[in-house]
């Protein structure tokens, strides 16, 4: 009975003589996301098909009032480069502003035939070659889009388009005589080709479009991205007497890579 009071007296005694154990905070919880606040540059590629309508009074042999129309598909290659700023407003928005140049290779060539008039027995046809490029063009635009997991965001883009749209005629008249009577073609046709005439303008509209980028390391991002870009219509050869209004709006898909300068690893506050 005495040792075992004295071995619970012992055990007490040393319980005493130990230190209490340090408090230690514990350390921030880093999430596992990423930033997408910062400043990010890049490149991109693709494809775009672009479509012209150019309308005209042919005049000439024809009554007033007479009207053509030719359509081009301009479609052709791009490339060109991005820079811009997000803001990560929170956990599942994102923010941000965009501006872009694109070089092509987009062009777009027709032969047409407007039609003919017959006067007396000759009969004439009038036609022309027509070409729209679309060399350049730049967006300056906002974003914003919600983050599915931290790495990947969907946006909606939109804003200002500026782009060089050039539009070329080359006139030809056919005359060909027929006889009064059969109506048959006598000899060959005689065609005279006048000048071509081009006239390039910087033209501004809008544009429209969504996209996807995805984080595949901290600074590192790809992207895929469709755009609509409407230039509006306007008038080429002003004051000439052959005045023609060219409409122009273009597709466009492309994809590319960003790299973001200022990314960094999202630290949740508990």
């Amino acid at each position: 009975m005495g040792l075992a009071a004295a071995s619970l007296l012992t055990t007490h005694a040393m319980a005493a003589d130990l230190a209490a154990k340090p408090y230690v905070k514990a350390p921030p919880i880093v999430d596992p996301g990423y930033n997408w606040t910062g400043f990010y540059a890049g490149l991109n590629g693709g494809y775009s098909w672009g479509r012209s309508s150019a309308t005209a009074d042919i005049g000439g042999f024809f009554p007033a009032g007479s009207i053509a129309t030719v359509k081009h598909n301009v479609d052709g290659g791009l490339g060109g480069a991005q820079v811009g700023y997000n803001w990560q407003v929170d956990r599942r928005w994102v923010v941000g502003v965009e501006a872009d140049i694109q070089g092509t290779g987009e062009r777009g060539r027709s032969n047409d035939t407007f039609g003919t008039i017959r006067i007396g027995s000759f009969g004439i046809t009038q036609s022309s070659a027509t070409s729209t490029d679309f060399p350049w063009f730049a967006t300056f635009r906002g974003r914003g889009g919600f983050l599915v997991d931290p790495s990947l965001l969907l946006y909606a883009t939109g804003g200002l388009a500026v782009g060089e749209v050039k539009f070329a005629t080359t006139p030809t008249v056919t005359i060909q005589r027929f006889d009064g009577n059969s109506n048959t073609p006598i000899g060959g046709p005689i065609s005279a080709t006048g000048a071509t005439v081009s006239e390039s303008q910087t033209r501004v509209g809008w544009t429209l479009g969504a996209g996807l980028e995805k984080k595949f390391a901290p600074n590192w991002s790809a992207k895929l991205e469709y755009l609509y870009v409407d230039l509006g219509t306007k008038t080429y050869f002003s004051g000439t007497g052959n005045d023609i209004d060219v409409r122009f709006h273009d597709h466009i898909l492309r994809a590319g890579f960003n790299y973001q300068f200022t990314a960094g690893p999202v630290v949740a506050k508990y």
